[in-house]
């Protein structure tokens, strides 16, 4: 069992991030945000696949004046990004349910000090959006571009909202590679009780930015940091989604779903498991209870995996087990394997569904 570095919980809307809520996974529209239709339709999208909460680029008046449109039929809550231009915050602010802003391009203090007045109004939250790219001169002039330079950057923000009485804060550190982006993370995590937002910037493809993401947040939420994150993809938005939830679920922290267990290729398998694998993924995506299941193609490993395991199968030379709870339940031909298999795995899913 994890134990979760305690935080304070703000709200996203409705969403609780920090505390004891759920981690949640978030991501971020690509269309432009003035074209409200196309930007509910990711929004939509996003819900679909998981989302949690979204945000959305406000890099101009036509942007920040289109969230009202997209606030009222948004299915998730809205964060507004900013950079660079504070006004935009502002206008945001009146109907968005955070305001993330980026510390290194806003500007002067008076600046962030309208932002916060206007959050403090409306009782949204900020997010604290350091990159490791865009620190202030100040940072990076004395630490370069370091994890040191985004904490500092990160003390130096949260403190100046706290002397302005504004405390519904959390926090991001991104660097574009896994050990900055750690290193930020630990060095920040015991100096404040923020909610931390994880994630690694940048990250590049779906290959690059899952191992990226893979290692850098599975060692956070691993260490108990972390309450909500986002993947960073370049590609489809559903992706940042998949492989979030993924990373939560691989780590034993979100339950839901099967695990399926399955041993990698080797000259000892007896039936095709590529694709057998492949047909109980299919046949299982609708099922939600958190069960373990074992697709195993030779009796080498087989066994010990069972044991373990909710229901599992067990090919061998013509013929194979099918195996719930540590139990052979069936020796059959392999044809008749597979059918079984799902047969067994859908009973045990309502079985759980039903509380028993």
């Amino acid at each position: 069992m994890i134990k979760r570095y305690p935080t304070k919980k703000i709200f996203v809307g409705d969403v609780a991030v920090g505390g004891d809520s759920p981690i949640s996974v978030q991501s971020m529209t690509y269309s432009k945000t003035s074209d409200v239709k196309a930007t509910l339709e990711q929004i939509k999208q996003l819900h679909f696949a998981g989302a949690n909460i979204v945000r959305v680029a406000v890099p101009d008046m036509a942007a920040a004046y289109a969230l009202k449109d997209i606030k009222k039929e948004s299915s998730l809550p809205l964060v507004a990004d900013i950079h660079f231009n504070y006004k935009l915050a502002l206008i945001a602010s009146e109907v968005v349910d955070c305001i993330r802003f980026n510390p290194g391009n806003i500007g002067e203090q008076s600046r962030i000090k309208e932002i916060v007045n206007a959050c403090k109004q409306r009782k949204i939250p900020i997010r604290i959006g350091v990159n490791c790219g865009s620190l202030e001169k100040q940072f990076e002039d004395k630490y370069g571009q370091t994890p040191q330079g985004m904490v500092a950057s990160a003390e130096y923000n949260i403190k100046f909202l706290e002397d302005l009485g504004f405390d519904d804060i959390k926090v991001s550190l991104k660097a574009s590679d896994v050990q900055r982006t750690v290193e930020s993370y630990r060095l920040l995590r015991p100096k404040n009780n923020y909610p931390f937002h994880l994630g690694v910037t940048e990250a590049g493809t779906l290959f690059h930015s899952t191992i990226k993401s893979s290692i850098a947040l599975g060692s956070l939420l691993l260490d108990g940091i972390g309450d909500t994150l986002r993947v960073s993809i370049t590609g489809e938005l559903e992706k940042e989604i998949e492989v979030g939830r993924a990373i939560l679920k691989d780590a034993g922290i979100l339950k839901d779903g099967l695990n399926i267990i399955s041993c990698p290729t080797c000259g000892r398998i007896e039936v095709d498991l590529v694709s057998a694998v492949k047909e109980v993924e299919d046949a299982t995506r609708h099922i939600k209870a958190p069960l373990n299941v074992s697709v195993m193609g030779c009796v080498v490993n087989a066994i010990g995996e069972a044991k373990s395991a909710d229901v599992a199968i067990a090919y061998g030379k013509g013929s194979g087990l099918i195996i719930k709870k540590g139990e052979i339940l069936a020796k059959l031909p392999t044809e008749e394997l597979l059918g079984k298999f799902l047969e067994e795995v859908e009973k045990e899913a309502k079985e759980y569904e039903n509380g028993n």
